[in-house]
């Protein structure tokens, strides 16, 4: 008798279970509730094997395109599963026409923020890899271009980005931008030294007039780079000081890199004096032609030697020649010099020095 009042009860329970999920609970059924719960717990499901499938395709070190579009995607593509089951969710239960709207209008505007954020993860990315690759290396980039690339194209892309995603929550992008303008013209004017430096400081990454390392003259200033920043450029002239020039001015200034020239042109003057004989004169001139087989730090090439002129107290000689770049030009400068000063020694042929001769009356009267 008690089995059959157990099978008798059981149509019962099931019964009343069905009732209760028939309740209504905020305008909707438990039932309704369950099932747009069921599709949360669902999608958090989907993600860990996302996670899983992202992971395991990634692990190696070495990555190619597909790689890093993973590695993008992976946070972005979690959110969306997501957004789009709690969108399923909420749309499928009966919330009201003011709240499904709201819902509406939010999930648009979190998905084209989503896809922002993809682009702007998968971009960064890719600027990032190009900034450390081999290719970059080769072509001499200048590695600092890399991170502010990668802010101009994530700013234009936020901005883009926020601009739609307001538009699709029914804001007005037009209205907010001629609302801010009046304060965007006030800062940039307030800024416009900033801004110049910076947008000299991009010019110089991109045209790369000089690298760190580089000996420069930059208008009066002189020395090797330091630094190349946003805002300035750093360097150390020869009195071993820093000195900071502002990348506006530097665009604006005559730039020598001194680093690309073959060699440094040296334009030495000698003055003879008047009673140097002719054979003398060319035994100096034959002298300075030499110069290149006993000082190694200067060449033959574009050799010149002249005699230049007649002066008024004096003979001159013009001495031009190049000092390798692979030394301190002063160095091999100095080398010259002594090599001249013996060798003229050594065959007797003298140096002028400043003289006038002044004539009173019938006489005349050296003055040195």
């Amino acid at each position: 008798m008690r089995g059959s009042e157990l099978i008798l009860s059981t149509p019962n329970s099931f019964k009343i279970y069905t009732n209760m999920l028939d309740y209504i609970y905020y305008n909707n059924t438990i039932k309704d509730w369950g099932i747009s719960i069921l599709f949360i717990i669902v999608a958090i499901l989907i993600n860990n094997l996302i996670f899983f499938l992202i992971k395991r395709r990634t692990k190696k070190n070495t990555k190619s395109f597909i790689e890093y579009f993973l590695i993008a995607l992976e946070k972005p593509i979690l959110l969306g599963v997501t957004l789009l089951s709690i969108w399923l969710s909420a749309n499928r239960l009966n919330l009201g026409d003011n709240v499904i709207d709201i819902i509406r209008k939010s999930y648009d505007a979190f998905v084209v923020l989503n896809i922002t954020w993809f682009l702007s993860r998968f971009s960064s990315t890719l600027i990032k890899k190009y900034f450390t690759s081999e290719k970059r290396k080769k072509l001499k980039i200048n590695p600092k271009l890399g991170p502010v690339i990668s802010r101009l194209v994530l700013i234009v892309l936020w901005l883009i980005g926020t601009a739609t995603a307001l538009t699709n929550i029914g804001i007005n992008t037009a209205t907010l931008l001629s609302t801010l303008g009046i304060g965007g013209i006030a800062l940039a004017l307030a800024a416009q030294d900033t801004i110049k430096n910076i947008l000299g400081g991009i010019t110089l990454f991109i045209d790369a007039p000089f690298r760190i390392g580089d000996l420069v003259r930059i208008d009066s200033h002189e020395g090797r780079i330091l630094d190349i920043g946003l805002r300035s450029t750093r360097i150390l002239n020869s009195e071993q000081r820093v000195i900071t020039i502002p990348n506006f001015k530097v665009m604006d200034a005559f730039i020598i890199n001194v680093s690309h020239e073959n060699g440094r042109r040296v334009i030495l003057t000698l003055r003879l004096p008047y009673d140097t004989s002719v054979e003398k004169m060319d035994e100096a001139i034959d002298i300075l032609k030499n110069i290149p087989k006993q000082v190694s730090e200067i060449t033959e090439k574009d050799l010149i030697v002249s005699f230049s002129n007649f002066e008024e107290s004096h003979l001159e000689l013009t001495f031009i020649y190049f000092v390798t770049k692979d030394i301190n030009y002063r160095i091999g400068i100095s080398k010259v010099n002594m090599e001249i000063l013996k060798s003229f020694n050594k065959v007797g042929i003298k140096f002028a020095l400043p003289s006038r001769t002044v004539y009173i009356g019938n006489d005349t009267l050296n003055k040195t």
